[in-house]
Parts: structure tokens; sequence; C-alpha cells
């Protein structure tokens, strides 16, 4: 459709300007209206087969469409600039050219003003085109790009995320085998019975290979690229009042919440897994983090409470006023990717998370992990 409509409307200028006698100026003018088929593949040889039917025939509408193809689908300006000039020319030359005459100044001057705008116009529309299909394209591939960016980023945070986790199980696994290994040994050392002895020395073996085992296996996911971090004690709930004061922010860990409860509940030491109080430690830590990048000089409230009395889960919120508009800044960079590790700790460990900002310009991180 859009090949054949222009090629019927330069038919029908070519009839109703020259008749529907056949002769030079129908002839040029609807072989004119025809080459406007190849228009896309050839647009400058299209235009300069359009030229005789403007100056022979008068025809407007093969020309001026040629035109702005040459204009939608050339680069070059120099080129779109010589077609326009030869529009021009052989719309303002009269047919045949001894017919020039420079008796009536005006009239001259208004036949080249209107032959100008005839070029100017599908020129233009023909830029604007093009223009508009270039930012298109660009703007479509720079979505790509950052869809394609995030999606890496994203992946990145995840596996970031499970290479800690999987150092972290190193430290429980690690922890529990030396136990066992500790029993076994002692038990190798004080029992007489030989069978027992053999049994004892076995576990430590085992105990002893699982541990190699499992070290190297951390070793591999940091020397990926997971965490390259030091295989150290990793900090537990009874952190936070630490990690709090050397924050720098203004936080409220303990007093009465907005519902009359307590906003900070002691939780029992060792009641919760490790990975359930590391998992709590760094939900903290990260929403401090976001505070001092996001919302400098907010006041913090910061609530770690057992979600029920028998402890089967563990509740940790960080909520943040707005931002002191006072305090400058930092500046540092930041995608909420923090986020998406924690998230994906918490669903790691059958809990929950959440993020969303408040009515009163703040922010709220509300996690919940399950108890033992």
């Amino acid at each position: 459709m859009a090949v054949v409509v222009p090629v019927l409307l330069a038919v029908a200028d070519a009839v109703l300007v020259n008749g529907v006698d056949l002769g030079l100026e129908l002839g040029v003018s609807l072989a004119a209206a025809a080459v406007l088929l190849w228009r896309r593949r050839f647009p400058v040889a299209v235009f300069a087969a359009t030229l005789p039917g403007i100056y022979i025939g008068y025809i407007w509408f093969a020309p001026m469409i040629a035109l702005y193809t040459v204009a939608a689908r050339r680069t070059d300006r120099r080129l779109l600039a010589a077609a326009g000039v030869l529009l021009v020319l052989a719309h303002f030359l009269p047919y045949p050219l001894s017919e020039l005459t420079w008796d009536e100044p005006r009239q001259t001057a208004l036949a080249l003003v209107d032959a100008c705008v005839s070029a100017a116009a599908p020129a233009a529309l023909g830029l604007l085109t093009r223009t508009r299909r270039e930012l298109a394209a660009r703007l479509a591939e720079l979505t790509r790009s950052r869809a394609r960016e995030d999606r890496l980023l994203a992946d990145q945070v995840v596996a970031t995320e499970r290479a800690r986790l999987a150092r972290e199980m190193h430290d429980v696994v690690a922890h529990q085998v030396s136990l066992i290994s500790l029993q076994a040994g002692a038990v190798q050392i004080s029992t007489a019975d030989p069978a027992a002895r053999d049994g004892a020395r076995t576990i430590r073996e085992l105990c002893v290979r699982t541990l190699d085992e499992l070290r190297h296996l951390v070793g591999i996911l940091r020397a990926a690229g997971g965490d390259a971090e030091e295989l150290a004690p990793q900090p537990r709930l009874a952190d936070l009042p630490r990690l709090i004061e050397v924050s720098a922010l203004d936080v409220e860990y303990k007093g009465a919440g907005e519902d009359g409860e307590e906003a900070h509940t002691v939780v029992p030491p060792g009641r919760y897994p490790e990975a359930v109080e590391r998992a709590a430690f760094r939900t903290v830590q990260e929403a401090l983090t976001n505070v001092r990048k996001h919302a400098p000089g907010a006041r913090v409230r910061v609530r770690v409470r057992a979600g029920d009395p028998d402890c089967a889960r563990l509740l940790v919120e960080v909520r943040n006023g707005p931002a002191d508009t006072a305090v400058p800044a930092p500046g540092l960079p930041g995608g909420g990717h923090g986020l998406v590790g924690l998230r994906e700790r918490a669903q790691s460990l059958g809990g929950t998370l959440e993020a969303y900002p408040t009515d009163e310009g703040g922010f709220v991180v509300r996690a919940e992990f399950p108890g033992p």
C-alpha cells in the first residue's frame, strides 16, 4: 500500500494537469509516476527520472515524493542539496526555455519562491522522518542494552550472594564437623574397645576429608569471583550494637514503637540458626548503607524481635525518615542490587523481604526469617 498509493497520486496529478490526450506532456508525467515503484531501492535514479515530469508536464507529486525519499533514505547532505536545487530549477524554468522572460520581476520572484518552497518542504519532511527513525532505532538499542546490563548486574548480585551463603555454610558445617571430629578423637583415646577405636578413627578421617573438600569447594567459588573475603567468623545478632555504633547515623535501636510494643526485643542467644542471624545482620547492614547513600541525615529506627513467644519467627525492620536537606549527599553509586541480594538470601532461608517507600518520604526494609 505504501508503494502503490504514491504512484496513484502521481498518476492522478498527471491526468488532472495534462488531460487524457496522449502527448509528450502526459507521457513524461505518467513515466515519472511509474518510476515511483522503485523509489525505495533507487531513490536518486528515480528522482532524476521524475525531473522531466515537472519540467515538461508541470506535475508536482512525483518529483516531490521522489525528493522526500532521497532525504529519508540518503545521509549525504550534499546530495540532498543538489537534488533540491535541481527540483527548484525544473520547477522554475519554463518549457521550452525560450519562454523565460524577466519582464515581470514580481511574478518571476513569486515563481522562484514557489519553486523553493516546493523543494524545501519534501526535503525537510524526509529529514524529519529519517531522524525520527534513527532516534527510534537508537532508543530501542539503548533500551536493550540497559535491560541486558540490568540482567547481568542482577545475576552478578545473586551469584555473589549465593557464594557468600556457601561460604557461611562452610562456617556452620566446618564448626559442626570439627565438633564431631573432636568427639570421635575423645572416644578413640578413652575407649578400650578395639572396634570402637577403629570406628572413631574412621569418623575422624572422614571429618578431616570432609573439611578439606568443603574448603576446596568454597575456594573455587571465591576464585570464580563470588567473594574475596577470608573464611572468617561471620557477624551475628550480637554484633548489631557495634554495627549501629560505627554507622555514624541517628539510629534508634531501643524504645517504644508506634503500636506500643518495644522497638527492640532481646532475642535469646543461640535461639535462631546461625544462617538466620547472619541474614538478619546483613539486612540491617545493607539498610543502613542505603540510608547513608540515599537519605543522609535521616533518623533511623531498627527493630529486631521475635515474631511470637516461641521464637518461631525473627522479624527485622529498618525504617528511616526523609533525608535532611542540610546534610550534603555523599554521591555514592547505588542501583538497588543490594536489596536483590538480601531478597535472594531471605528466600533461600525460607523467609521473605520487602522494601518500599513511605508516605513521609522515607523508606522501609522489612524481613521475616523462620525460627528453629
